[in-house]
C-alpha cells in the first residue's frame, strides 16, 4: 500500500494506524507549499486534492474515517459489539465533520467565502469552537483510551486532532483525560514510528 500525506495534517492518522497494525506501506511525501496537491500526477490518485490517500490492491480511499476503518476491519481492531464499532464510527464521524471543520477555518477560509473580510474573521471564532468541542469529547472519554481499555481507531484520530490545539489557541491542559491521554500516545511506539516519518 502507498500512503500520500503531507507533514502535520490529519494524514497522520492513518500513518498512525498503519504503523500500529504492521501494515506493509510507503509514505508518498506531498509538498503543500508547492501545491503539490494540486498537480496533475496527485489529482490522478485523489481529484479532492487532499490528503490522505491510500492506494490499496482495492482501489484507493480518500478520507480518514474510511481509511482508519478499513485497517482496522482487514487487521482485526474493529470491535465485535455491534453497539461498540458503532460507537468509533460515531465519534470518527464527530472528529471529521465537526472538530476538522472548525481547525480548518483558521488557515482554510476561502472554502467557505470568496469575501475578505468574512475570511479574515473566521480565525476569530476557532478558539472558542475548539475548546467546545474538546470539552463534549472531555466529558465523554473513558479512559485510559477513548473508549476504556481498548486502542480503538479514535485513539488515532484524536491524538492528531490534540496536537493542534496549541495552535488553535486552546490550552490542552483545560482537558485532563485528553491530556493524559495524547502524553500515553506518545509513548506508543507506532506513534513514534509515524511521527518520525512525518518529521522526515
Amino acid at each position: 500500500m502507498k500512503l500520500f500525506y503531507a507533514p502535520n495534517t490529519v494524514a497522520v492518522a492513518s500513518m498512525i494506524l498503519l504503523e500500529e497494525v504492521g501494515a506493509d506501506w510507503e509514505p508518498v511525501r506531498l509538498d503543500f507549499k508547492a501545491t503539490e496537491q494540486r498537480g496533475e500526477a496527485y489529482l490522478a490518485v485523489n481529484p479532492k486534492g487532499r490528503v490522505p490517500a491510500l492506494v490499496t490492491d482495492h482501489g484507493i480511499l480518500t478520507e480518514t474515517p474510511a481509511i482508519l476503518s478499513f485497517l482496522a476491519r482487514q487487521h482485526g481492531l474493529t470491535p465485535s459489539d455491534p453497539w461498540a464499532a458503532a460507537e468509533v464510527e460515531e465519534l470518527n464521524a464527530y472528529l471529521c465533520s465537526t472538530v476538522h471543520v472548525s481547525h480548518a477555518h483558521r488557515h482554510r477560509g476561502a472554502r467557505w467565502s470568496d469575501d475578505p473580510a468574512v475570511i479574515a474573521a473566521l480565525p476569530a471564532k476557532v478558539p472558542a469552537n475548539m475548546h467546545a468541542h474538546f470539552s463534549y469529547l472531555e466529558e465523554r472519554f473513558r479512559g485510559p483510551y477513548v473508549f476504556g481499555e481498548a486502542f480503538t481507531t479514535s485513539d488515532a484520530y484524536l491524538f492528531v486532532m490534540a496536537g493542534w490545539l496549541k495552535g488553535d489557541g486552546v490550552d490542552i491542559a483545560d482537558f485532563p483525560k485528553i491530556h493524559a491521554h495524547h502524553d500515553r500516545m506518545k509513548s506508543r511506539p507506532a506513534v513514534q514510528r509515524a511521527l518520525a516519518i512525518n518529521n522526515g
